[in-house]
């Protein structure tokens, strides 16, 4: 599951700065400024930060970001505006590991994006919206079937990840990082790479083109969040309202189905294909 690793404070400020759409404004973030927002009735705005290159969390079918993450964020913020809340959502696509420096530079204030709780982390992490689990998908003609029997062997893994972590912690293991997934796969799907670890639903969703296969053995067990910055109070409490109504509602199931269902349909393929590079 997704979390970004420490990186010194003058790279973090660049990387953020960098990012397209966030580096010329502030978020709103502090709790004065959306204080005084809602008293005059102008609508707070959000920004998402997001990393769409995880299917079926999040992803980019053409130009548009789609996935459960996407769907489940515009979820909440239309339950919170329902609900005597005034917020107006901007996702803003980025690097996965530049996300938690990003908010905590203030150029956005929420990260979305399949994260999971680490202790290390400095941000401030909201009620858990979904179950997951660390596995490992090989090629499916692969003679790799246990976590024994990648000791040695190259393994990819989404960088800043938790995935990296357990990559990191199999005994000679050869890691590589990768910033986004498609290029992890394609590397896979080349024989670069002898595993990729990954979240369980984004395994699932490769699996079901026929091309690999997910090791029986889960590596971690895991909920997803959402981030914000350390003393957002005010967002994250109704960030949480929302995720209680969310994980109580019948709309929760109905994305569960849309989005981890695992099949064969086009919609799957598709997904799956623009993340490795393969799309038609």
């Amino acid at each position: 599951m997704k979390f970004t690793k420490s990186v010194s404070a003058v790279l973090s400020c660049v990387m953020a700065l960098s990012l397209t759409g966030c580096g010329s404004s502030s978020a709103a973030s502090s709790s004065s400024t959306a204080a005084a927002d809602k008293a005059s009735g102008k609508p707070v705005e959000v920004i998402i930060g997001t990393s769409p290159d995880y299917p079926p969390y999040e992803s980019l079918d053409n130009e548009d970001m789609v996935g459960f993450d996407i769907d489940m964020g515009n979820w909440l913020f239309d339950y919170l505006n329902k609900n005597g809340y005034n917020y107006k959502v901007t996702w803003s696509q980025m690097s996965f590991d530049t996300i938690i420096s990003a908010i905590q530079a203030d150029q956005v204030d929420l990260g979305i994006s399949g994260f999971t709780y680490d202790k290390d982390r400095k941000v401030l992490f909201s009620d858990p919206y979904f179950d997951s689990a660390e596995v490992v998908l090989v090629n499916k003609n692969s003679d790799i079937t246990t976590k024994d029997d990648l000791k040695g062997k190259k393994i990819g893994a989404q960088l800043g990840t938790t995935g990296e972590t357990c990559a990191n912690d199999i005994e000679g293991a050869q890691v590589q990082a990768i910033e986004d997934m498609g290029v992890a796969m394609a590397s896979l799907k080349a024989n670069s790479l002898d595993a990729v670890i990954m979240d369980e639903p984004v395994a699932k969703q490769y699996a079901a083109t026929g091309d690999y296969k997910i090791l029986d053995e889960k590596l971690l067990e895991e909920e997803n969040y959402v981030i914000a910055k350390e003393g957002n109070i005010e967002l994250m409490d109704a960030v949480n309202k929302a995720i209680k109504a969310f994980n109580d509602s019948d709309d929760k199931e109905k994305m569960v189905e849309k989005w981890f269902a695992n099949t064969d349909s086009s919609s799957t393929a598709e997904a799956t294909a623009a993340a490795t590079g393969d799309a038609q």
